[in-house]
């Protein structure tokens, strides 16, 4: 491809960025898109015999730039972001970025008066919402917003709002238009955004990292009422086998006294070189040389085997943390370690 940069269409800058970026992080962003952006890149990195270092510097620089350019919208809206984008680009090159990103996104996030305003206004607001309007109103706030709004309503809602978020998907604009309406005459503020696909486990799962462990086992309690299938997939959601890396060594050989070898040994095969170090620099050598020999002798394995094997491991963390034998890292108070 020897067109210029300024020629290229926006499928053939992203089909350069997946390029540069490689296929493990390529992959993570490309499996969001909708099917048909999907085949539309995938025939243009098909297409790609050459990519020049400099047009992949220019475009990644270009993508990490309109990155910023949402982030600053997204956070305090277009005379921020421009003030923010012409202090490190420069006034013309702000605009030209901001312009890109408004004309992609059309409009800006619903709610952005509410991200900017106080945890404890908002609740004041919203506490005697129906639950329904504050899991909309939460499921567009920051994470560590939203829980704080979470831990403060009454025990008896607070499950409730969480399963309105975790089985929340698509809603109307115009719904969202209206309770954006109110939220904005109450805070008096300015700035309109967009619609978008929100809620589901990871929203939730992403606020409950956030909120007390007491909020957070009365709601997964509350939950497991509800609907006892969507309460597991939210708590096997909150710690995955990979997060091992994010305990303490103490912790960690603390949950090794509890693992059977085979299973660990299972479900360190093909896991990444950082979880399998920080198993083995947690054991004797003796007995870390006798796991990676019993590692080698598997050969091959079914990932169902690896993934099974990985989620009990992960249940005996959970249960651990549980009993408070060990400490799992998360936001608030909760994260306070002494």
């Amino acid at each position: 491809m020897a067109k210029d940069n300024k020629n290229l269409t926006g499928v053939q800058k992203a089909a350069i960025l997946f390029i540069t970026l490689g296929p493990e992080a390529a992959a993570g962003i490309i499996k969001k898109l909708p099917e048909a952006e999907i085949q539309k890149i995938t025939y243009e990195i098909a297409n790609i015999n050459s990519v020049k270092s400099d047009q992949k510097k220019e475009i990644l620089q270009e993508f990490i730039e309109m990155n910023k350019a949402k982030d600053y919208l997204l956070e305090g809206g277009i005379d921020y972001a421009k003030d923010l984008l012409s202090k490190a680009l420069g006034s013309q090159r702000a605009i030209e970025i901001l312009d890109k990103v408004t004309e992609a996104t059309q409009q800006f996030r619903p709610f952005a008066i509410a991200r900017k305003a106080d945890a404890p206004q908002l609740l004041n607001i919203i506490s005697d919402e129906h639950p329904q309007t504050i899991a909309l109103v939460l499921c567009y706030l920051q994470a560590d917003k939203a829980g704080q709004i979470l831990s403060a309503l009454p025990e008896n809602v607070q499950a409730e709002v969480a399963f309105r978020i975790a089985t929340m998907s698509n809603t109307s604009q115009m719904v969202v238009k209206e309770i954006e309406k109110v939220l904005d005459d109450k805070l008096s503020s300015i700035v309109k955004s967009d619609m978008k696909v929100i809620g589901g486990v990871q929203t939730i799962v992403d606020i409950l990292n956030q909120v007390d462990r007491t909020t957070e086992k009365n709601i997964t309690e509350g939950l497991e009422k509800e609907d006892a299938e969507l309460a597991e997939k939210i708590k096997g959601s909150m710690f995955v086998f990979e997060d091992i890396i994010t305990l303490d060594d103490v912790s960690i050989q603390r949950v090794l006294r509890e693992v059977d070898t085979k299973e660990l040994s299972l479900a360190l095969k093909g896991c990444s070189e950082e979880v399998a170090d920080a198993i083995f620099r947690n054991q004797s050598k003796r007995a870390s040389a006798a796991l990676k020999e019993d590692i080698e002798f598997l050969g091959p394995v079914r990932l169902m085997d690896v993934e099974k094997a990985q989620q009990k491991i992960v249940g005996i963390i959970r249960r651990l943390d549980e009993s408070g034998e060990i400490v799992l890292a998360r936001g608030g108070e909760d994260a306070i370690i002494v």
